[in-house]
């Protein structure tokens, strides 16, 4: 790289990386550290006071507290017929996040199969749906959850005409696994797919000649290239639901609380050492899951098939096809996942206008604005929340692109170290927003001195922050593999006229990915305005409020009846505002997709 002519690159390197060590590093090292010293002296002490408490760690807690013991506790375990142990805060959380996952990959294995071996009109509409779930607020989500299956939602109304229910999933693990599998499932299908269309139709064509079976043919061909990419979605998605925040708190509460609830809590209550021992060892525990996430990539794509990809049959081929037990099955899935992904939003804009009575409304959309002309104290205000998600999506926006860019272009490098910078520079990732944020409040807002000046990062600035950590390496991931793909003879023959590598980058690359680039800011800014975990943490007071975090309050609104009138009025403007964003991505974004 010339120096002289490829200074502005090296100064949106440099920034970048003085950006994330302020904003990220710093904060995250600084919860790490709290685990392993007190008072500036080294120790375990903060890491064994958790370890060793069986409300944490359940009838694990043996194996620092009495060690030795532990043989022998087996043993009489296992004499006694393996009864159920405790498992504590950090097994349930790895409890639940199991079954999210197998229900996840239950959900989304047969969408998988659907959309890479079946052809039906809307298919690639489906296929870009998959990609709903990345940009949905989760809280938000979560109240349409609440407006489909609590006591007063739109199952018990159903099961109520025909003389049925109620029935009560609030606060149960079942609900809390079902919205994991809405997040998730779609994120399995859509890795699966791309890997089960990528099988060499030539293998599977010779298998099949030499005497294999369909069933044989599958489970020697098929499944083993397809495999890498199911156990990549299986891993993701465990350390999606073991960092699973809003949905938890807003469905489960304190009495089934993740890692993630009761951290929050911790903050809550000002117990910030002991929150920060909880989120340095989840992040330890997560960091290793991303570890094994990256090695089951790299098996998907050495996997990877280079030749001529199966043919799709029609789903629907006549009416003998309508007898096929094969297609009735994928029939009634459609319909099951229609009911699961469809019926949670639908019942947020229904619930919004309705009454529990049944009768037509607009008293909840009145409410908000009632609430923005009350001069009551502690009153979240909607119109300031829908403001301040907009400009802080705007600014976070305006951090996370050139953010992202910068990551890319570091990525796209051969030069030495640049994997290593990547998974530097990609590391949010693998951080949760209760983490970002516990550590943004220990240094950044309460405080902290640098050669002697005191630095304080509080309100919107923080928050704005938070979300282009969160936003940016979404943006190198849309913008990288865009990046990768352009011909390097065409910036070779402008190098070659005289243009240094920031004019190769403006000038020629960034037009020919500029869809990539609008759908990696589309990406950052979605994120923005539904981001709830950090900024619950950080929004000071009313005045910085957005609107997962004003959805969040309105939840314990119960002024106006029984149900979520409030807080699903807040959720539909959330939608409205979140479906603008989405369709962006699927115009714009769309076109990279095979």
């Amino acid at each position: 790289m010339r120096v002289g002519g490829d200074r502005a690159l090296l100064i949106g390197v440099a920034a970048t990386l003085l950006t994330l060590v302020a904003v990220f590093y710093y904060p995250v090292g600084s919860v790490l550290a709290s685990a392993v010293s007190v008072g500036g002296r080294l120790t375990l002490s903060p890491l064994v006071s958790v370890l060793a408490d069986p409300f944490y760690t359940g009838a694990f807690h043996s194996l620092v507290t009495a060690p030795a013991t532990v043989p022998r506790g087996l043993a009489r375990w296992a004499e006694s017929g393996m009864p159920s142990v405790r498992l504590g805060l950090f097994g349930f959380t790895a409890y639940q996040a199991l079954l999210s996952t197998l229900a996840s990959v239950a959900v989304g294995l047969p969408g998988a199969y659907l959309l890479a071996r079946f052809e039906f009109p809307g298919r690639r509409f489906v296929r870009s749906v998959t990609i709903l779930p990345f940009v949905l607020p989760s809280i938000m989500v979560a109240v349409g959850f609440l407006a489909m299956f609590g006591r007063s939602g739109l199952l018990n109304d159903l099961l109520g005409v025909v003389g049925l229910g109620p029935v009560e999933l609030t606060f149960t693990l079942e609900l809390i696994v079902l919205a994991h599998a809405f997040y998730n499932a779609p994120l399995v299908t859509r890795l699966v797919t791309t890997a089960w269309e990528s099988v060499d139709a030539n293998r599977v064509e010779t298998a099949r000649t030499l005497g294999a079976t369909p069933y044989r043919a599958f489970r020697d061909v098929t499944l083993p290239q397809i495999l890498p990419a199911l156990l990549t979605a299986s891993v993701l998605t465990f350390v999606f639901t073991f960092m699973s925040f809003p949905l938890v708190l807003a469905l489960g509460g304190l009495q089934l609380a993740t890692v993630e609830v009761w951290l929050y809590a911790r903050v809550q209550d000002l117990a910030l050492t002991e929150a920060a021992t909880l989120g340095a060892l989840e992040t330890a525990l997560s960091l290793g899951l991303v570890y094994v996430y990256l090695r089951f990539e790299a098996m998907q794509i050495s996997a990877r098939g280079e030749g001529r990809g199966l043919a799709r049959t029609p789903l629907v081929d006549g009416w003998r096809s309508l007898i096929d037990p094969r297609r009735l099955g994928l029939l009634a899935y459609g319909a099951v996942v229609l009911v699961l992904f469809v019926g949670p939003l639908a019942s947020l804009v229904i619930e919004s206008v309705t009454t529990p009575s049944g009768r037509l409304t607009l008293e909840y959309y009145a409410f908000l604005l009632s609430q923005q002309s009350s001069a009551a104290a502690g009153t979240t205000r909607p119109l300031p929340a829908i403001v301040n998600s907009l400009l802080f999506g705007a600014g976070a926006l305006l951090l996370a692109l050139p953010m992202g860019v910068v990551v890319s272009v570091v990525a796209t490098r051969d030069g030495r170290g640049s994997r290593l910078a990547e998974a530097l520079l990609t590391a949010p990732l693998a951080v949760s927003g209760i983490v970002l944020g516990l550590g943004m409040l220990r240094t950044l807002v309460f405080g902290t001195t640098v050669f002697g000046h005191r630095i304080t990062l509080t309100g919107p600035v923080a928050i704005v922050a938070a979300h282009a950590v969160a936003g940016y390496p979404f943006v190198s991931r849309n913008v990288t593999p865009a990046l990768s793909g352009v011909d390097d003879r065409l910036g070779e023959a402008a190098r070659a006229l005289g243009a240094d590598r920031t004019a190769v980058l403006t000038d020629i690359e960034l037009p020919l990915v500029a869809p990539a680039l609008v759908a990696g800011a589309a990406f950052a800014f979605a994120i923005s305005v539904g981001e709830f975990d950090s900024t619950v943490l950080l929004a000071e007071g009313l005045d910085s409020a957005t609107m997962p975090v004003a959805l969040e309050r309105y939840i314990g609104n119960r002024s106006l009846g029984p149900n979520l009138g409030p807080a699903t009025a807040m959720g539909t403007v959330l939608l409205a505002v979140t479906t603008v964003s989405f369709v962006v991505i699927d115009r714009v974004g769309g076109r990279w997709e095979r």
